[in-house]
């Protein structure tokens, strides 16, 4: 079983690669319960849980909890125990009816982990430096490569005049969502055409942002870094016309897919079908809460 300490390591390791995951913390518990204040477990988008916060009487009222957080991106308290359990639960926290012979009630705090935009800021002056400070402090991700292991969202192309061609038509070839130039119209117009003599179409050159940034009229290099902020901010919420946000990473606010759920044939329960227990009959698919349900149905031809 992963320990506590396993949990955090593998939260971290999950969160520098940019991945989403949910933490589960137990915070409360009336005995007779199998879990004790401080247990957590950890629970990625596709349902697998690692850690420990009950076991089966828990996990799959965890884990349904976990991928509808993980959707909508809010934390949730959840109170899990026997039917009456919820009857002096406050307003903002969900009871969830446990269908184990235990009358213990357990509480958890499950918080969602989502990744913010990866940006590669390109370049090393004064712009490109507080840009890269400014995107980490609103929730960015920064890098400062473009590379075919790096899946940049938004690519700011900041090296005034060293190598700005190379890096645009890199940037361009990937496919980035947001392209921008860091750079005066008339050196802008000059990379353009640079870009055209080695053959990238207008299409692709009508996607860099250049001057990137919003319009704040004569600027320092910090305020530009700001000015490029703010149109990355815009672009983030589907409001830069011709960037669209890249598959997978929906704008900001965006309402996300309800995660796929089944009722438990034999409990009655509602549990999430990524990572549930299955069995197949007569061409159906049917989803489990536990592997010990899942038993009873196959045991018994029915619920």
């Amino acid at each position: 079983m992963v320990t506590r300490a396993e949990v955090l390591v593998q939260a971290g390791r999950l969160a520098d690669e940019g991945q989403p995951y949910a933490l589960a913390t137990v915070v409360r518990v009336v005995r007779p319960a199998s879990t004790r204040r401080g247990d957590r477990a950890l629970v990625t988008p596709d349902g697998a849980l690692a850690g420990w916060v009950g076991g089966a009487c828990s996990e799959p009222i965890v884990v349904r909890e976990a991928l509808r957080a993980l959707a909508d991106g809010e934390p949730r308290l959840v109170r899990i125990g026997p039917a009456g359990a919820g009857a002096d639960a406050p307003d903002d926290m969900v009871v969830a009816e446990s269908r184990c012979a235990s009358e213990g009630v357990v509480e958890v705090l499950i918080e969602p982990e989502l990744p913010g935009p990866l940006l590669a800021v390109l370049g090393e002056g004064v712009a490109g430096r507080t840009l890269a400070q400014l995107a980490r402090i609103v929730g960015w991700r920064v890098t400062d490569q473009l590379d075919p292991d790096t899946s940049a969202d938004a690519v700011v192309v900041a090296t005034m005049g060293h190598g700005d061609e190379d890096a645009l038509a890199s940037a361009l070839k990937a496919g980035v969502g947001y392209v921008g130039l860091v750079a005066s119209a008339r050196r802008a117009a000059v990379v353009l055409d640079a870009l055209r003599e080695r053959g990238i179409g207008e299409k692709d050159l009508a996607r860099v942002r250049s001057p990137a940034g919003r319009d704040l009229g004569p600027s320092t290099q910090e305020e530009i870094a700001v000015a490029v902020l703010a149109e990355l901010v815009d672009w983030r919420h589907g409001l830069v016309p011709g960037s669209p946000a890249p598959a997978g990473l929906a704008p900001a606010g965006a309402a996300a897919p309800v995660p796929a759920e089944a009722v438990d044939p034999v409990c009655g329960m509602t549990v999430a079908v990524a990572g549930a227990p299955t069995a197949v009959r007569d061409g159906v698919t049917w989803y489990f809460c536990s592997v010990g349900c899942r038993d009873h149905f196959e045991r018994t031809g029915g619920p």
